[in-house]
């Protein structure tokens, strides 16, 4: 009995509090004007990181070939022209040497051309027909004599066979010996001087491709920069590929920091307008700075943070903020950006 009184005491406790709700007023919940909207920041946040006003310059081979010296280390100061990387090029200076004495060979054949032969050439050319025409005479009258002994028995076939081997020997070397005269003493044809140009040009191509290729194996710094990045060493193998740079170096007289301004800030963003990035390393200092190039075109991230609810498929807008000078940053630190869009 007891029990069912507690149940009907529950059930009557139960209704008088629906009654009370039913007939309260509804002025209370609906009392007091709406919730205000809260209005836009003026300043854009966004994530970022600093690099060089020259960005990172990545130095790589244009040949393939063995490092043999990489005479400069990471954070050193580089001028334009400086040698940061050398390869092994013995066999490129053999082949430069090689084309600088074909050069001077050419040229002295088409002197000689030119010039025509020397009163002296002359003289001697000359010179040696007579000789070769006396020699002739010579064998012709020795082979003649042993003919003659050689019909009468008085000889050996040999004997007179080896005379009239002279013989043509002397009417050769007689022939060659006119040929050479008639050389030097003749005017040099047009075609001939013609052709010793072409190949004194063609040595002198060779002699310009070798010395650029013994140059593209000494690799110089294109900018004044500083050294980030030392990737390879001496006696490691390049490609001429260029897929593994040897050194990266940037221009850091002046600091950027490529931000990343998500889609929905883009229209509040122009060139000129005050910024400034934090970082947590240095607390809370401000960098300031401007904005000098705002992006064309939205793409994906480039800047990750450590928050495990990034959106990293977000599309963001590329906004390049020049520091201020005499800020000093590490290249490749990330920051925190703030742009001032009043």
């Amino acid at each position: 009995m007891k029990n069912k009184w507690w149940i009907l005491a529950g059930v009557v406790l139960l209704a008088g509090s629906f009654l009370a709700v039913a007939h309260s007023p509804k002025t209370t919940a609906m009392s007091g004007p709406p919730a205000a909207v809260a209005s836009r920041s003026p300043v854009v946040v966004a994530a970022g990181r600093v690099e060089p006003q020259s960005e990172e310059i990545k130095i790589a081979s244009q040949l393939d070939g063995k490092l043999a010296e990489v005479p400069v280390e990471e954070g050193q100061t580089v001028r334009r022209g400086q040698v940061v990387a050398v390869l092994d090029n013995g066999d490129y200076r053999a082949r430069l040497e090689l084309a600088e004495a074909t050069v001077a060979e050419k040229e002295a054949a088409l002197d000689r051309l030119n010039n025509g032969s020397r009163r002296e050439e002359r003289r001697e050319s000359a010179a040696e027909v007579r000789e070769a025409e006396a020699v002739l005479e010579n064998a012709r009258a020795e082979r003649e004599r042993r003919a003659k002994l050689f019909d009468a028995k008085v000889i050996a076939r040999a004997e007179f066979e080896t005379a009239d081997r002279e013989l043509k020997v002397a009417e050769a070397r007689l022939a060659e010996a006119r040929e050479r005269n008639e050389l030097v003493d003749n005017q040099t044809r047009v075609e001939d001087r013609d052709r010793a140009a072409a190949e004194l040009a063609e040595a002198r191509a060779q002699v310009s491709e070798a010395r650029a290729l013994l140059d593209k194996t000494i690799i110089r710094s294109p900018i004044d920069g500083v050294i980030l990045r030392k990737k390879l060493h001496a006696g490691e193998s390049v490609s001429g590929k260029g897929d593994t740079p040897i050194v990266t170096l940037g221009d850091c007289s002046r600091l950027r920091v490529r931000a990343d301004v998500d889609e929905t800030d883009v229209a509040r963003i122009r060139d000129g307008q005050p910024a400034w990035v934090t970082a947590e390393a240095f607390g809370d200092r401000r960098f300031t700075g401007h904005v000098i190039r705002v992006g064309q075109i939205l793409g994906r991230k480039n800047v990750r943070t450590d928050e495990p609810t990034e959106r990293v498929d977000t599309k963001i807008l590329e906004t390049m903020i020049e520091l201020d000078p005499g800020q000093q940053l590490p290249s490749g630190l990330r920051v925190d950006t703030f742009i001032d869009t009043k």
